[in-house]
Order: C-alpha cells, then structure tokens, then sequence
C-alpha cells in the first residue's frame, strides 16, 4: 500500500493547498476519447475530483486516507472510495481516463500500470503531474523559504521526494506520451497562508515528529521582518510537470 504522509493533517491540506489550473482539466477532457468515467487515484480531499466532475459523467476518487476523503467536497457526479492505487475496485475496461495528482512518487509504479491496464478503455488517458517548491515574487522571501525546504526540513523529506524534484523524470511511463501545453498554479497568498501551506509538507510533520517542536513559527518571524506589516497576498507560483499517455487500443 502507498504511504500515508497527510492524514494527520487532512483539515489543513485541504485548506492550504493550491488550486490546479481550470486549463489543466480542460486540456485533458479534450484529450479523452469518452466522457464517461474518470478515476482520480489518490484523490486526497478532492483537489482534482471535483474539475474533473465538470468533463466527466461520474468521477470516482480512491484514497487510502480516509480523513482525507473525509474532507472532500460533496458532488453529486463524485463518488468517494477508501482504495489503493492497485486494488481500485472499478471494472476493467471501464474508465476513459485515470488521473494521478502529485501522489506518483508515493507508489510502486509498475503495480500501479497494471491496474491502469486493467481499468483504461482502449484509447484511454494516463496523467500523472507533479510540482515542486513554489516560486515567489520578492527573492528574499524565495531564499528564505528555500533555506527552510533545504537546510530546515531538507533532512526530514522523505525518499521520494526526488522523484518531485526531478519531475518525474526518474519514474516510468507505460504509455507513448502526447504533447502538451504548459501549466503552472497561481495563487495569491498573505504570509498567514503561505505558512499554513508549508506547514502541510511531508517533511515539516517529519520534522515535527523527530524534533518535538514546530519550524513554523520561527520561518514566520523571519518572513515577517520582509513581509512587512501589511497583510497583503502576494503571488506564488508552481510549474507543473505533466505526463500525459494514451492506452493503445
């Protein structure tokens, strides 16, 4: 079974992460076939479940965690199911794309496939995308906050980490890959927001675990004497890695 990094802390993680981009989802509803069905593995709280209702006649979003399901947002096209990556319960043959955001690195791939085999359509779409640490405007606050990922929590990020970092680069790919636009995620975040977001990494909970205390509230401190008093949102941006295959028939 994959690993679990994020019930602890679903409430927040459904707060605090980032939306993906509307372009993202549309983009793969054009690439698909049919409009039936679409498997979200790994759906956490739903982050892509829901987008993925406005393309698709049913949903169904599988999680190992269920306090993270437990924070999905109810959709009447959206079906909620505690599941692994390999053992998702749908039928073979039935979906017309599989979906997989930011959770990749966490699995045995090749076990993965071949559930992907197993459940895609003839002609069906695999997309699986990922996005590292986020870029801000002002590089102090960039440097700041890359000490802390780096030197702070950088010893406490678990293994598969460097798969996100090398855009998963570093893990296979069963299917030949389409071409695709570039996507990044934008949000504009006051400090307060910015900090509940990093406070959802893996690492900042490992840090937590291994050390006793909470990293949080001295990052805060340093990035406030740049942020200064005004509690102002500032942009925040991730690129996306994206790999995007069609099951051949």
């Amino acid at each position: 079974m994959a690993s679990d990094h994020f019930s602890a802390v679903a409430d927040a993680y459904a707060l605090r992460r980032p939306a993906y981009p509307a372009e993202l989802f549309a983009f793969l509803a054009g690439a698909a076939r049919g409009h039936d069905l679409a498997w979200d593995c790994a759906a956490g709280s739903g982050q892509a479940s829901i987008p993925l209702a406005q393309f698709f006649r049913r949903v169904i979003a599988t999680d190992i965690s269920s306090a993270m399901l437990a924070q999905a947002p109810v959709h009447a096209s959206v079906e909620y199911r505690r599941g692994s990556a390999y053992e998702s319960g749908l039928d073979a043959g039935s979906a017309d794309l599989v979906t997989v955001a930011q959770a990749l690195h966490w699995f045995e791939p090749e076990r993965f496939y071949a559930e992907v085999g197993r459940v895609l359509k003839p002609g069906g779409i695999l997309a699986v995308w990922t996005y590292g640490t986020q870029l801000m405007e002002d590089p102090v606050v960039n440097a700041i906050v890359g000490r802390f990922y780096h030197e702070v929590v950088g010893p406490y990020w678990p293994p598969e980490r460097c798969h996100v970092e090398a855009g998963y680069s570093t893990i296979s790919f069963p299917y030949p890959e389409l071409t695709h636009p570039e996507f990044q995620m934008r949000q504009h975040w006051t400090l307060d927001e910015l900090l509940g977001y990093i406070a959802t990494w893996s690492a900042t909970q490992l840090y937590r675990k291994g050390k006793g205390s909470d990293p949080i509230p001295e990052l805060g401190l340093e990035l406030q004497r740049h942020w200064g008093d005004n509690p102002r949102s500032r942009l925040v941006r991730w690129p996306l890695t994206l790999r995007v295959g069609r099951r051949p028939k």
